[in-house]
């Protein structure tokens, strides 16, 4: 353990992320500081979050500077303490570090993560970790679900849609996925309890929807924008509700995004429209930890961990959040679990 490796920003992506955007620089370890602690990183999490913090648009967080390493979040074993309260060998949740082998972070900033018995690891990137907080709060605290109401979830296989139509057949909810593959809406229905599931891919979204969503749409969780949003925001019904988590499917774009063409309709319909960003709800995760790891334990909730191996692996990763070809949470393995 003397030298580490970094993904470092060299530029701004213009469109899809390209080889030269990043580079794996390797670097020796200084002395670590006083108070800090040395993770050696065993998951990294990939979010569709990282391609915004490699731009230099206006954001919820700065930008990662052009020569800076990559930030991201992940899990890993201190290999080294200085801080009198985080024992050498414990497995903790870095929270925001860079993507890199080691991280030297102050010790009062990672969380020592308890042994579940029958919980993988993973499971604190999932429905334990930010993903199934995103999940929780955007669902119960702006969507709140009522019992026999309708939801629909865009981007419905992947890791904060998957947690969400769970959630919400747990409060009683008719829950209809829209996902990019059959393989995906089939663990859907199968797996993870949903009502219905649309391929986005093969069919007419519109037309599915009004198969499925007969009474209309009464929560509208989106991940993902464009076309598919405007098909759901034109069913939408009175007073219904629309936590806005993501809008995947223009992180990419090089032209100003043009729509939502249905937008009048959140007015007709009186619907509540809110954007939210999980580091607003930081203070509540007991709250959503408990109830998440409940429902785990009860077997109500099911998640999948798409797993990478290999940290020279993360930005090629990366392209499949955009792609569609991750099924559950996206992580890089950088090092075998303890």
């Amino acid at each position: 353990m003397t030298t580490n490796q970094t993904w470092v920003l060299r530029a701004r992506p213009v469109g899809d992320i390209k080889d030269s955007d990043l580079e794996l620089v390797e670097s020796p370890l200084g002395d670590l500081a006083d108070g800090h602690v040395r993770v050696k990183t065993i998951y990294l999490s990939l979010d569709p979050t990282n391609r915004i913090w490699m731009s230099d648009a206006d954001a919820y967080l700065p930008p990662v500077e052009i020569g800076e390493g990559m930030r991201g979040g992940s899990i890993g074993v201190v290999v080294e303490s200085r801080h009198e309260q985080v024992e050498n060998g414990a497995i903790v949740n870095t929270g925001l570090s860079q993507w890199a082998r080691y991280n030297d972070i102050p010790g009062d900033l990672v969380n020592v993560l308890p042994a579940i018995p029958g919980l993988p690891l993973t499971a604190f990137m999932g429905p334990l970790g930010a993903t199934g907080m995103t999940a929780y709060f955007g669902l119960t605290d702006i969507g709140k679900p009522r019992a026999g109401e309708t939801l629909v979830v865009s981007a419905a296989a992947g890791a904060v849609g998957s947690m969400v139509g769970q959630i919400g057949k747990i409060h009683g909810c008719r829950v209809v996925g829209i996902a990019g593959s059959d393989e995906k809406c089939q663990w859907l229905t199968e797996k993870a309890g949903f009502d219905a599931a649309i391929n986005y891919k093969t069919g007419d979204v519109g037309e599915a929807l009004n198969r499925h969503c007969p009474d209309g749409i009464d929560i509208n969780f989106e991940n993902v924008g464009g076309e598919i949003m405007d098909a759901v925001i034109a069913r939408l019904n009175d007073f219904s509700r629309m936590p806005l988590c993501g809008l995947i499917s223009s992180y990419n774009d090089t032209d100003a995004t043009p729509g939502p063409y249905n937008f009048a309709n959140l007015l007709m319909r009186r619907t509540l429209l809110k954007g939210f960003i999980i580091l607003d709800y930081l203070d509540r995760f007991p709250e959503g930890m408990q109830a998440m790891a409940g429902w785990l334990m009860e077997g109500k909730i099911r998640f999948e961990t798409d797993v990478v191996e290999g940290l020279e692996q993360a930005p090629a990763a990366l392209e499949r959040l955009f792609t569609g070809k991750n099924l559950g949470k996206l992580v890089v393995r950088v090092s075998e679990e303890p």
